[in-house]
C-alpha cells in the first residue's frame, strides 16, 4: 500500500522556538501568514510540543500534533482543548485556506473547492 504525503503549511515548535512557513505558500496574503505565526506560536506557548498544520490529499486541513517522549511539561489533553478551539475560532480563516488549497495546488475550480 502506498503511503500519501501531506503537505505541510506550516509548523512551529516549543522547543527549538522557532516557526516555519512552507515556502511554496508564500502566496498568501501577509496577515493571513502573520495570523497563521501567531495561531502556531501561541498554541505551542501554552501546550508545548510541536504543531504542524497539513493539508491532507483532498485538501482538508489538519492539526497534527508532536511531542518528546519525556516532555512532563506538554498538556496533552489541553492540546485538544486548544486545538478545539482554534478550530471554532478560527473557522473562517481555515476555510479559506482549504479553498486557496484546493484550487491553486489541487485545481479544482472555485465552485468545487
Amino acid at each position: 500500500m502506498e503511503e500519501t504525503k501531506n503537505v505541510v503549511l506550516c509548523a512551529a515548535s516549543a522547543y527549538e522556538e522557532k516557526y516555519y512557513l512552507n515556502p511554496g505558500f508564500k502566496a498568501l496574503p501577509e496577515n493571513i501568514k502573520k495570523e497563521l505565526q501567531i495561531l502556531c506560536v501561541l498554541y505551542t506557548h501554552k501546550v508545548g510540543g510541536i504543531l504542524l498544520l497539513e493539508f491532507d490529499e483532498g485538501g482538508s486541513l489538519i492539526f497534527r500534533t508532536e511531542a518528546k517522549e519525556n516532555d512532563f511539561a506538554y498538556d496533552e489533553v489541553g492540546s485538544v482543548l486548544e486545538i478545539k478551539s482554534i478550530q471554532r475560532e478560527k473557522r473562517e480563516l481555515l476555510e479559506e485556506l482549504e479553498m486557496f488549497y484546493k484550487v491553486v495546488f489541487l485545481g479544482e475550480s472555485y465552485e468545487d473547492a
